[in-house]
């Protein structure tokens, strides 16, 4: 809201874009990334992050004062060997090794155990011939903040 409402304040045209974690879809269904979505979407909010702010954009335009808000969404999708590997290789890494582990320890949320057991997942559903993983995104284009 801060940002936005500063973006409004400088003027011109405004373009912001976020991912909604509670729309994420995947197959085959794996527990492990259902239960690295809880904890990571929980992390989010304890640092005061909204994992589901794509949803949230249009209305926190319209909070911010810009009277001519353009909504609209688009996907990510990662179906392919390689955007499988990738994108299921970062976050087999990322739960284990970054601020999100720390932190997940840190608070009780997660074992070191847990997290690996959430890497596997990863690397399970990365390896599957079948797996289809999408992300969607909220958008906004703005301008003209009501004075």
């Amino acid at each position: 809201m801060a940002a936005l409402r500063e973006m409004g304040r400088v003027g011109g045209l405004v373009a912001a874009r976020d991912s909604d974690y509670a729309a994420f879809t995947w197959y085959p269904l794996i527990p492990e990334l259902d239960e690295w979505l809880a904890l990571y979407r929980w992390l989010a909010r304890l640092n005061q992050g909204e994992p589901d702010a794509g949803r949230r954009l249009l209305s926190w335009a319209r909070e911010a004062g810009f009277a001519d808000v353009t909504a609209t969404s688009s996907t990510w999708c990662f179906a392919t060997v390689e955007e499988r590997a990738w994108w299921g290789g970062m976050w087999a890494d990322r739960i284990v090794s970054s601020a999100i582990a720390t932190q997940a320890v840190e608070t009780g949320a997660a074992t070191t155990a847990d997290l690996q057991r959430l890497s596997r997942g990863w690397q399970t559903w990365a390896e599957h011939p079948d797996g289809w993983f999408s992300i969607l995104h909220g958008e906004i284009v703005c301008q003209d903040v009501k004075r």
